[in-house]
């Protein structure tokens, strides 16, 4: 496992990160401990989580976890704050989210969307206050465009206040958008990059078809809003160029779909997420079978920009 500084702060974390979506939304409390062992167990100390995940219920399995297991002081610990990012709702968000989390302080506190309808410097000044009180370490964002990040710098930097230190995108083989204006950005500025979704949330699998036919119990059938992202024929190509390489090399579609991802510049940490420790071990698996140069130009020669 390789540890990464997360932009310009003092914390390392692990190339590769536990995203903790699934935790009591897709896997009850005993399966979502089995997850975390076997991903503390590997070396993975980025935990990342949001209080919009099952409504808290994630928080609070992760916090259960790391009150039974005594690892807080191991564990990079993210979570986010979603929607009404007013001064009042953010602090009164972290507030909640320390007591799921059983915790005193969160190490990386991330907004989880824009908010168009609060002034941004309203939610930064929240953030920094967090940061004074020593209820947060260091601020982030996800799902940010390059433009509203480099905006965030701007007002953080003219005002004396806590600066984003890393940002959140979606990134896999099917959605490279942030490879146009966030990567550079966040090269430029040293703001760590923390992605996720490198599975396309499974539709790099191969266990979709153009057919439509949703197998019961996967993300596509438990959120279908998936289905509106992935479902274009861009992606059907990308996917079917990727099932044809792992044919092709007697290598299956997740580890090429990891590796490639894992493998990029520019990234510090890729979140999996995990409903079995299985899943868990093929995030290692593809990080170390890496990827070559000439795969890595042969896979990124299939392009899709899905916006």
């Amino acid at each position: 496992m390789e540890y990464r500084q997360l932009g310009k702060t003092d914390l390392q974390v692990s190339s590769i990160g536990l995203g903790c979506g699934t935790f009591s939304r897709e896997i009850d409390e005993a399966a979502s401990f089995t997850v975390m062992d076997r991903a503390f167990e590997r070396g993975i100390t980025l935990f990342d989580t949001a209080e919009d995940y099952n409504s808290g219920g994630s928080e609070t399995v992760v916090g259960r976890w790391l009150a039974d297991r005594g690892t807080r002081d191991e564990i990079v610990l993210a979570t986010k704050v979603r929607t009404n990012l007013t001064r009042k709702r953010v602090i009164a968000s972290a507030e909640a989210s320390l007591r799921r989390l059983q915790t005193e302080t969160i190490d990386l506190f991330q907004v989880h969307d824009w908010d168009g309808d609060v002034p941004l410097a309203e939610t930064l000044e929240a953030l920094n206050t967090l940061v004074e009180e020593g209820k947060v370490r260091h601020i982030g964002c996800s799902n940010y465009d390059a433009w509203q990040l480099c905006k965030a710098l701007w007002q953080a930097d003219v005002n004396g206040w806590t600066r984003m230190e890393s940002v959140q995108p979606p990134y896999s083989l099917v959605t490279r958008d942030i490879e146009r204006e966030m990567l550079p950005l966040c090269a430029d500025q040293a703001v760590g990059v923390i992605s996720y979704s490198p599975l396309g949330a499974g539709f790099l699998t191969g266990k979709y078809g153009r057919d439509g036919g949703i197998p019961h119990g996967t993300r596509f059938d438990i959120k279908p809003a998936h289905q509106d992202v992935y479902f274009h024929a861009e992606s059907w190509r990308v996917m079917e160029a990727l099932r044809a390489k792992s044919a092709e090399m007697g290598a299956s579609m997740v580890h090429l779909a990891l590796a490639w991802v894992t493998g990029q510049p520019g990234i510090t940490s890729v979140l999996a997420g995990a409903r079995h420790p299985n899943h868990v071990d093929q995030a290692f698996e593809a990080e170390s079978m890496g990827i070559s140069d000439v795969l890595r130009d042969e896979l990124n020669n299939v392009v899709c920009y899905l916006i």
